[in-house]
């Protein structure tokens, strides 16, 4: 599910890697949310990041961004990524003030794509070259996220 860098990538990255990627991007303008199968120790089960898009600009409305999708595939199939996301928008809304979470996908990754489409983002559009081939294209894609208090 990772989707800056490539599967083959994204798959030779450590349990422990994954953990301190998470907890080294985390702060006051994004935050992570991580799946551990509930004990000290416990294996790594999957992670999604959010962080904010220009922070200090003066928008009225705040957009953040979806990045470092990782579950470990043992875990896939499962409905990890759907708890995953469903925690990391409520996340972006309440915690970090967002009205809208943008990702971009791999042009050629329509399971990707559907996913997200399922779970009420739309593509916007706008692409940009993919990191790791600039031949081919991350698209853009958006939602708008609801603050549900509490």
């Amino acid at each position: 599910m990772a989707y800056i860098e490539s599967l083959d990538a994204a798959r030779r990255q450590t349990d422990t890697q994954w953990q301190e990627r998470a907890a080294a991007m985390s702060g006051d303008n994004s935050l992570t949310v991580v799946a551990d199968a509930g004990v000290d120790g416990s294996r790594f089960c999957g992670l999604m990041r959010v962080v904010l898009k220009h922070p200090q600009a003066p928008h009225k409305e705040l957009q953040a961004m979806l990045i470092s999708v990782y579950v470990a595939p043992e875990h896939r199939g499962l409905g990890l990524a759907d708890e995953l996301l469903k925690e990391a928008c409520k996340a972006a809304a309440e915690d970090l003030g967002a009205t809208y979470l943008e990702l971009g996908v791999h042009e050629d990754n329509s399971r990707a794509r559907a996913f997200y489409e399922r779970h009420g983002f739309e593509t916007t559009g706008a692409s940009r070259p993919y990191p790791q081939d600039t031949t081919k294209r991350e698209l853009a894609m958006e939602r708008r996220l609801q603050f549900q208090g509490g």
